[in-house]
């Protein structure tokens, strides 16, 4: 973030007079300075052996200050650490043979607060605006990384689809949509189970359970086929729902029937998948939209366009 106000005269000698009271050894004001900026090295160019402690934070504070393009932020780091010292406690020890010592701190610290009250809107803006870059990068990190989780999914399910062994293509559909429904947080209650292809299994959504049956065959789902999955629905508590997925297409019939039966599920396709696999939308959304708009129509196959 670029700040353009820049420190005042009167805010600069408030904080050397600052740093040079709050602590009484130049090590221990130093390691305090060298923690709390990010650009430390800067403070290793100042000699704090022979020159006395006003001397080499003043040395120090004049160097930042003309490079203000660069210390700019470290210097508002070390108003908002030095004003926001509240216990000088640790000045005790030297108080007994200086007295005086904590007040003068307490004096020096106090007219910091003054004089650098406008920045410390300044400050608030900078530890804003740095919480938003580190969740925007984190937002970032997140959305490469479902990116390529995704597109090793989409590999998986081409690999998948130019096997010709039938059995084999079960097993490996039956792993995919485990990892399918795994990435996208949808609690898959047990392991899918493979009969030739057909896949059983069920997960849960939304707080609505689930029971899942998925297809990988050539010619189209009739009725019959969903007719059957109905009858397993029905079997289980009153709210359980269905997914049928078939990697093929469904008959008219499928569509068109009224059944009561049919009404506990909705349908995808191959094409669905698709959209899935390529990041158009989210595996949990369109199960989402599917069940609202058989809520609000009666129609199970509502196709995504």
């Amino acid at each position: 973030m670029s700040i353009n106000k820049k420190m005042s005269a009167n805010s600069i000698l408030a904080l050397k007079d600052a740093l040079v009271a709050i602590y009484y050894r130049k090590k221990d004001l130093r390691q305090f300075i060298e923690l709390t900026i990010e650009n430390a090295a800067i403070v290793s160019t100042i000699d704090w052996a022979d020159n006395v402690k006003y001397e080499s934070v003043s040395q120090l504070i004049d160097r930042m200050v003309k490079r203000q393009d660069f210390y700019q932020t470290d210097l508002l780091k070390l108003v908002q650490e030095v004003g926001n010292i509240n216990d000088f406690s640790h000045l005790e020890y030297w108080e007994k043979e200086n007295r005086g010592l904590i007040k003068k701190a307490e004096v020096a610290v106090g007219k910091l607060r003054q004089q650098a009250k406008g920045h410390f809107d300044t400050i608030e803006e900078l530890k804003k605006a740095e919480e938003r870059r580190e969740t925007t990068k984190e937002k970032l990190k997140d959305s490469i990384a479902y990116q390529q989780k995704l597109d090793e999914l989409k590999m998986e399910f081409y690999e998948i689809a130019s096997n010709t062994n039938s059995q084999q293509k079960g097993f490996q559909f039956e792993k995919f949509l485990n990892k399918l429904f795994n990435f996208f947080d949808l609690d898959p209650k047990s392991a899918f189970k493979v009969i030739g292809e057909q896949i059983d299994g069920a997960f849960t959504f939304d707080n609505t359970d689930y029971l899942l049956e998925a297809k990988w065959q050539e010619k189209s789902i009739i009725a019959a086929d969903l007719y059957t999955f109905g009858g397993k629905i029905q079997g289980k508590l009153k709210n359980t729902l269905g997914l049928f997925v078939s990697l093929g297409p469904y008959s008219s019939e499928c569509t068109e029937t009224g059944s009561s039966v049919l009404k506990s599920m909705i349908l995808m396709d191959g094409m669905d998948l698709m959209q899935v696999l390529e990041g158009r939308v989210r595996l949990n959304d369109m199960i989402l939209i599917k069940r609202r708009h058989a809520s609000q129509t009666g129609d199970i196959y509502y196709q995504m366009k």
